[in-house]
C-alpha cells in the first residue's frame, strides 16, 4: 500500500470515525469484522482455505490504518500506549506475512485472538469508563 492510499484511508477512517460512531466503537466493530474475516476462513482450513488473500489484506490495512494514527504526531495518547500499539501492530503484520507465505491454522488464531481482545478492550472501556480519544 502506497503512502498516498495509506494517508487516503487514515483520512476516511477519520471522516467515518466522526460521522457515524466515536472512535473506539468503529474502532471495535472493525477489529471485529477482520476478525469474523479471519473466523470464517479458519472454519473451513480443512478442505481450502478460502477467502484467506482477502481476509488478510483486510486484517493488514486496518493495522495500517493503526499505526499511521499512532505515529502522528498530533496522536493524543500516551507514549507508551501508542508504543504497545505499535509493538502489536509488527507482530500482527508478522502473523500476516507468516500465513501469506505458510499459512497455518495457528497464525490465524493469534489474529482472531487479538482483533478480538482489542475490540473488547476497547468495548469495555466504552461501557465503564469516561471517553477518551481512541487511537
Amino acid at each position: 500500500m502506497s503512502t498516498s492510499s495509506l494517508h487516503y484511508a487514515s483520512k476516511a477512517y477519520g471522516k467515518i470515525a466522526r460521522e457515524v460512531a466515536g472512535p473506539r466503537e468503529l474502532e471495535a466493530s472493525l477489529l471485529l469484522e477482520a476478525a469474523a474475516r479471519l473466523q470464517a476462513v479458519q472454519d473451513n482450513w480443512h478442505s481450502k482455505p478460502n477467502g484467506l488473500p482477502e481476509a488478510l489484506l483486510y486484517n493488514c490495512r486496518l493495522w495500517l490504518v493503526f499505526m499511521d494514527a499512532v505515529a502522528s504526531e498530533d496522536n493524543r495518547l500516551p507514549v507508551e500506549v501508542r508504543q504497545n500499539i505499535l509493538n502489536l501492530s509488527v507482530f500482527v503484520m508478522g502473523e500476516i506475512y507468516s500465513l501469506t507465505t505458510k499459512p497455518k491454522p495457528e497464525h490465524l488464531a493469534n489474529l482472531i485472538g487479538i482483533n478480538r481482545g482489542l475490540a473488547k478492550g476497547l468495548s469495555a472501556r466504552r461501557q465503564g469508563s469516561p471517553p477518551q480519544r481512541a487511537a
